[in-house]
């Protein structure tokens, strides 16, 4: 790549570079906008070095900017960490001066101290995140690689630029952050560094659950994230920030009956769930559909293994895991709990002879998250038996169309009794109570089983019906 070409055609990269030359201050492009020039990936951030003050830098480009656009951006600055940022069009520029650091054994957190180009790439966590590209004059352009990152990207290699046992016991969060753009780029982590890893495992508990759970989502977010997951359970880090899946490991055999390993399987229901959908909210029901299958497994000497109600149990234990993990206690886990809880609900409804009135039961429960459950259902179908995968994919196809088709004729998808618990209080002068719930259930029952429309006049009549073998009278008529 010619980066003096590249650049030179990138008017934000002049106003850097007249930015440094005006304030006589060395000014560098450095870390993940380097990197991403040269896979030719996506990236909108510039992260800028500067031997000097980061925050000067960055006022003098604005200033620059400004003169030239009649348009001053802010500059964001951040005095305690000496760094500061502001936008530039579709740009969001990130400046810093130059530093080393040192760290003390209880915290991630550096003790920082001004220093050259060469502290300040020293400093930085793999060497492909290393590399600089010079705004100065004299080498504008000029690719400055100390640790041959460049190589490394050619090799598809995560690498640590000092040995690996210092970036790692320094910042543990470097070994998350590894097996994350191990994950995103398809690249391998050198030996020497993996084995880093396993070794400095413990030193994870030193980082916040925070900052665990956002490169763990980054993972889950990547093209085929079973590969971090697999990363992280050979680097033993699994083990430490998600035991729960671990749980999952093993095939135990008795009587001559196995089952299939539930954390493989699992790994590649997510695959298979992000060939469909970029949901991360999708993503983590696909990592949490079997979660309890560990806390359920019994051994039938007619069925063979078994792992009854573990839909139940792991739709219950969601909430632990979002907890533990800092994961949003919000509508989010709600969605997964209602995945989790409903996977195997479709299942039984592919038989030809199911009711409509099951049918009609699924539309309700699963509601607007019909799709996503779908989707996940689809993803659970693994198996190494090709024909077996395409006979249940079939199955499946049916089932939609038949919920599409009691769909259009019932419209169950956000179906609401026409008669609600608050009119049937008024209706009857009650307060909430034991029978205003019952009537509230037969009527849900009755439109569900299909023996009345849902409509008011028809309702209200059943309402009645059901409210007098309760010795309930209407106060007023309606």
């Amino acid at each position: 790549m010619n980066f003096k070409e590249t650049l030179s055609q990138a008017v934000v990269f002049e106003l850097l570079a007249q930015s440094g030359q005006q304030l006589n201050l060395p000014t560098y492009l450095v870390g993940g906008l380097v990197r991403d020039w040269i896979l030719q990936r996506p990236c909108n951030d510039i992260d800028v070095v500067c031997v000097g003050s980061g925050i000067a830098l960055a006022e003098k480009f604005a200033e620059i900017y400004a003169q030239k656009y009649q348009y001053k951006p802010e500059v964001v600055v951040f005095k305690s960490f000496g760094t500061a940022m502001c936008r530039a069009g579709e740009w969001q520029v990130e400046f810093v001066g130059a530093r080393k650091e040192s760290y003390q054994r209880d915290s991630r957190k550096p003790i920082v101290e001004d220093g050259t180009l060469e502290d300040d790439q020293n400093r930085r966590d793999f060497t492909i995140n290393a590399l600089a590209i010079s705004l100065n004059k004299d080498t504008f352009g000029d690719l400055i690689d100390p640790f041959d990152g460049l190589s490394d990207m050619r090799k598809k290699i995560i690498r640590t630029p000092l040995a690996p046992d210092i970036t790692f016991s320094d910042d543990p969060l470097r070994m998350m952050r590894a097996v994350r753009f191990a994950t995103q780029l398809k690249f391998d982590i050198h030996p020497i560094t993996f084995d880093s890893i396993i070794a400095n495992k413990e030193r994870i508990s030193i980082i916040s659950q925070e900052r665990i759970t956002e490169e763990l989502n980054k993972i889950i977010l990547a093209d085929v994230p079973s590969y971090g997951f697999k990363l992280l359970y050979y680097g033993e880090l699994l083990h430490l920030i998600f035991p729960e899946l671990v749980e999952l490991q093993g095939v135990e055999t008795l009587d001559g009956k196995g089952h299939k390993d539930n954390f493989f399987h699992t790994l590649q229901v997510l695959d298979n769930v992000c060939g469909m959908s970029n949901d991360l909210w999708l993503r983590w029901a696909a990592i949490l559909h079997d979660i309890a299958k560990p806390a359920t497994k019994r051994f039938d000497k007619k069925a063979g293994w078994t792992f009854h109600g573990h839909e139940e149990k792991g739709a219950k234990m969601t909430p632990i895991i979002f907890r533990n993990m800092k994961l949003p206690m919000d509508a989010k886990m709600k969605f997964v709990q209602k995945l989790v809880r409903m996977h195997l609900r479709p299942i039984p409804l592919v038989r030809d002879e199911i009711t409509d009135s099951a049918i009609r039961r699924l539309l309700f429960d699963a509601g607007e998250d019909l799709e996503a459950l779908l989707k996940l259902c689809r993803a659970d179908i693994t198996s190494k038996n090709h024909d077996k995968v395409q006979k249940h994919l079939k199955n499946l196809d049916k089932l939609e169309k038949r919920l599409q088709e009691v769909e259009e004729k019932d419209h169950l998808r956000s179906f609401q009794p026409i008669i609600t618990g608050e009119m049937i209080m008024e209706i009857f002068n009650l307060q909430p109570c034991r029978e205003v719930g019952i009537i509230k259930m037969a009527l849900r029952e009755a439109i569900l089983d299909g023996i009345i429309p849902n409509e008011y006049e028809k309702g209200y009549e059943f309402m009645l019906k059901e409210a007098k073998k309760l010795n309930v009278f209407p106060h007023k008529t309606s």
